[in-house]
């Protein structure tokens, strides 16, 4: 992970996504990182994957090596979780302690992850049921909303929240006209550009740290979904705790290492049955 994150700072933001989104759909279960093949329907290609998720080279790297050192060991699901908290500490976040002994699943589910995980222009109260229905409390949403500290995101994920035609509960649009001109310009209407990529958090793209939190309370959030953590009005709770964030970075470190912890050990209960250690994360082993 330090190698890949020395060479691009982004590759952080990459695999903790891939993490986030392993772990909504059947837990924490490397799942997300099964290939499609005749048998199999994998998540890749499900719509909140298939042009957002990346990263699964690095996580084959790490395989390969681990492999070659204890065959048959560690799972990747393991790896992945990780390498995700590798990385946020890679890139200046906090560090917290991971329980392993997580198993890969012989299965995978296209729909959920349809349906589980999360999308840019989700109204406030969705995103918090799909929290909820992981075991996760609106503290931990907001805590790991945080991680939009780092990363990108693609013009289609945002286009609709800068012109307006969204799900909300709130009329707080990006505020600067300078902002908006910038994103206009990058993410025209008309489309076309959709895989122009804008940082989540502009001012400290590269680095983990609570500016996230500070542009949301500027109604400068990127994406929709994260916008309406401050501005909702439904969102009394989760206002608060933005503003909180915001001026506390110790209080977030915190909350968001204890989040992550609650986040990695979602589980599927038939993995721990009938899981196995995939000797190719890609692959169920034959």
């Amino acid at each position: 992970m330090e190698c890949e994150v020395l060479s691009d700072p982004r590759n952080a933001a990459l695999v903790v996504r891939l993490h986030f989104h392993d772990c909504f759909v059947q837990g924490c279960d490397g799942s997300v990182l099964l290939d499609d093949t005749i048998t199999l329907k994998g998540e890749k290609k499900a719509s909140p994957n298939v042009n957002s998720l990346r990263g699964f080279g690095i996580i084959d790297k790490i395989k390969n090596k681990v492999e070659s050192e204890c065959p048959g060991i560690v799972s990747c699901a393991d790896i992945l979780t990780i390498a995700a908290r590798d990385a946020v500490i890679l890139v200046g976040g906090p560090y917290w302690d991971v329980p392993v002994g997580r198993k890969d699943s012989k299965t995978a589910s296209y729909e959920l992850a349809t349906s589980n995980i999360p999308t840019a222009n989700e109204g406030l109260l969705s995103i918090i049921s799909k929290f909820l229905y992981q075991g996760l409390s609106v503290k931990d949403m907001v805590a790991l909303s945080g991680a939009h500290t780092i990363g990108m995101a693609r013009c289609e994920s945002f286009r609709a929240r800068i012109y307006g035609d969204f799900e909300r509960t709130s009329d707080a649009g990006p505020t600067s006209e300078t902002y908006l001109k910038s994103l206009r310009s990058m993410c025209p209407a008309a489309g076309g550009q959709d895989n122009n990529v804008s940082a989540m958090d502009y001012v400290t793209p590269n680095q983990f740290d609570n500016s996230y939190f500070q542009i949301l309370l500027k109604g400068e959030g990127l994406l929709n979904s994260d916008q309406e953590l401050y501005s909702s009005i439904l969102g009394v709770q989760t206002k608060n705790l933005v503003l909180k964030y915001a001026h506390d970075p110790v209080g977030f470190f915190q909350q968001f290492s204890d989040s992550m912890v609650k986040l990695g050990n979602i589980t599927n209960p038939d993995s721990f049955v009938n899981g196995e250690v995939r000797r190719n994360c890609r692959f169920v082993n034959t």
